[in-house]
């Protein structure tokens, strides 16, 4: 007769019978139960990303860009927090209104709809709001 068979057998019933005869630690002369494993702790969110505001983005690319990303008519330039800050002080409401009515003062022109007359709104107050949000 074979002697691994047999070792082999007998190594399995050993290691089974160690795993699976235990109770609650209770018997007399056991080791006591070893401490259960605390989980990971969970991760630390970052801070939260703004929102994108994908409706803004993508009518400031299609529309805005082509005067306010070069400057065209006194246009501000998303970033530009000089130009950007007396118009932000105004208020969104007048910035919006100012888009989407059109404005002339003494830093340029903005026209109705940045020129964008299918635009709604909301499409031109989404567009303020993207440029705002980049130039703060």
């Amino acid at each position: 007769m074979k002697k691994t068979p047999l070792i082999l057998a007998v190594t399995l019933s050993v290691l089974l019978a160690a795993c699976g005869g235990q109770d609650s630690g209770t018997a007399t002369g056991s080791a006591p139960a070893p401490a259960p494993i605390a989980a990971a702790p969970a991760p630390v969110a970052a801070t939260p990303a703004p929102a994108v505001n994908a409706v803004g983005e993508s009518v400031y690319k299609k529309t805005c860009a082509l005067c306010h990303a070069a400057g065209v008519a006194g246009a501000p330039k998303p970033g530009d927090k000089a130009d950007w800050e007396p118009r932000i002080a105004q208020g969104a409401d007048t910035l919006h209104k100012h888009a989407i009515e059109g404005y002339t003062g003494s830093k340029g022109m903005m026209p109705p709809r940045g020129g964008g007359a299918s635009l709604t709104d909301d499409e031109v107050k989404a567009a303020v709001d993207y440029m705002v949000v980049k130039s703060q």
